[in-house]
């Protein structure tokens, strides 16, 4: 049992603000002081920003927080006719943090799908795109080399892909998630209905087939995302579930073969989302980072 309560679905859905996108409404969601470090967190695949729930609270104490369902997700537009894109994404977050005012160092917070935004993010910021202060990165597959999707990714891939799409429903993602939570932190069936309606909402899973097309497209970004990594200029950490069948132990191997001075955590028995499985230790590993940026004898209300 985690010591951080988190936010009901409800709750949540309720606390949502609306700005367009492209002339698509985005849901998003601020915490915490307008004068405090912005902190962007970007959410993975398929579920949303609900998934940082546990860790609004903790977090938004110490930093401006900002979310938003991507397009497609949750309870964001979800176009039935669209060529989803990681880049689009990332310029949506860039969008967002217009939206709101912010025009200085951004932290970033990803994981899953969201590892590959902030990747792109990270690319960004040594063209002179936006900057960014730091990028803490959880389960994801950051090289497409490690990246073992599950049978429903490598089928929605295919040609099969818009009607399993259509078939794709509670039991299915219930079946997908026992394969990726660790054998101890899996969800019970009340999160699981909360994921489950992040998805279906507005026939979510008629546009999974499409939402998909970011396997290849990391593929495509490889050299460019990894020289980003490899430059060392923004202070990177890997907080990393061993136990993810997808991006768990093999992946952050790999992390610390790719990146100099690699800065890793593995959390043993955890699964691929460790914010929801573990979120008392990824708020420990995350605010210790944040200390690392402080310099020596920095407390956790600096971090």
């Amino acid at each position: 049992m985690t010591a951080l309560a988190g936010i009901a679905p409800d709750d949540w859905r309720e606390r949502a603000q609306r700005f367009e996108f492209r002339g698509q409404a985005i849901r998003y969601w601020t915490a915490g002081a307008q004068d405090a470090e912005p902190l962007l967190l970007i959410h993975g695949f398929p579920t949303a920003s609900w998934d940082w729930h546990r860790l609004w609270q903790p977090l938004g104490e110490r930093y401006r927080l900002i979310a938003c369902d991507m397009l497609g997700f949750g309870y964001s537009a979800k176009p039935r006719v669209h060529a989803y894109s990681l880049l689009e994404q990332a310029d949506l977050q860039q969008a967002l943090l217009a939206h709101l005012g912010v025009d200085g160092a951004v932290q970033v917070l990803a994981h899953d799908y969201g590892d590959s935004v902030a990747q792109e993010l990270l690319a960004r910021h040594y063209e002179g795109r936006i900057r960014l202060g730091g990028c803490v990165l959880l389960n994801g597959g950051l090289f497409p080399e490690t990246h073992r999707p599950v049978l429903v990714q490598k089928l929605l891939l295919g040609p099969l892909g818009p009607l399993l799409g259509r078939l794709f429903g509670r039991k299915q993602l219930a079946a997908s998630f026992a394969r990726i939570f660790g054998p101890r932190t899996r969800p019970d069936a009340a999160e699981l209905d909360a994921y489950w309606r992040l998805i279906a909402h507005n026939q979510g899973q008629r546009v999974m087939h499409r939402l998909i097309r970011y396997m290849p497209e990391r593929r495509v970004q490889r050299e460019r995302w990894l020289a980003a990594m490899q430059r060392g200029g923004v202070p990177l950490r890997l907080i990393d579930g061993g136990f993810d069948p997808i991006s768990g132990a093999h992946m952050l191997a790999r992390y610390r073969e790719l990146i100099p001075d690699a800065d890793c955590v593995l959390l043993e028995g955890i699964g691929h989302y460790p914010q929801s499985e573990a979120p008392d230790l990824v708020l420990e590993h995350y605010l210790a980072f944040r200390r690392t940026l402080q310099g020596p004898g920095a407390s956790v209300g600096q971090a």
